[in-house]
């Protein structure tokens, strides 16, 4: 969490910047050839490693929240810089004869994602609300799984690359804000499927399918 919250730190310095008014001689209804755009996102993920997480964490759905920057181009290209995070409380959990069975020792996970997306924002005229993009890229995923009873190499921490492809839309709120809709699809290999519940299931992919929304600042 301090990462995330050294990033809002961040945010919110640039955001001030970019309040401020445009350079004489600037159009007003006219973005610059380059801005940065401050955001904060909420995401809910539809975790790939379905057994495991119904069985430790009762679902498969998990809230996200963090922040990040956009630098964004006139001419329709922009590179994405996102850290979030996600904590979960759960409980342990095995398989027998391929049956589930909870163990009531609590457990609990904690996994940061950051993430750097480059892609194509589809303006179709300058006054228009509404900004399709697609983009994909690159993260780093820092996971972290603790429970009671457990002895020091039964802990889990972890950090491994992934990579995802990210599509939606963008609709100006105001001039300055905007708010972003987009559905994200990640695959992280190498962190599940090694020990525990998810080798006993063969479930090895940290990703999934997520709902995202941001709040951006800038044009």
């Amino acid at each position: 969490m301090r990462r995330v919250g050294v990033l809002m730190c961040a945010v919110c310095s640039v955001a001030r910047l970019s309040a401020q008014p445009s350079a004489p001689g600037t159009s007003p209804d006219r973005p610059p050839a380059v801005q940065v755009r401050p955001f904060v996102l909420a995401a809910e993920q539809r975790f790939a490693a379905a057994t495991t997480f119904n069985a430790a964490f009762g679902s498969r759905l998990a809230p996200f929240y963090g922040g990040g920057v956009q630098v964004a181009t006139r001419r329709g290209f922009y590179v994405d810089l996102a850290a979030s995070h996600l904590d979960r409380p759960g409980q342990r959990a095995f398989v027998s004869n391929g049956e589930v069975f909870q163990l009531g020792i609590p457990l609990k996970i904690s996994l940061t994602p950051v993430e750097l997306t480059a892609g194509y924002r589809l303006k179709r005229s300058r006054r228009s609300r509404l900004v399709p993009y697609v983009g994909g890229g690159v993260g780093w995923y820092k996971y972290r799984e603790t429970a009671d009873f457990a002895s020091g190499d039964e802990h889990v921490e972890a950090t491994h690359a992934g990579y995802f492809v990210v599509g939606g839309a963008e609709i100006r709120i105001q001039r300055w804000i905007s708010a972003a809709l987009d559905a994200q699809y990640t695959v992280v290999p190498g962190i599940l499927g090694l020990s525990g519940l998810s080798k006993e299931v063969g479930e090895n992919d940290l990703g999934g399918v997520a709902a995202r929304i941001r709040v951006i600042l800038g044009r």
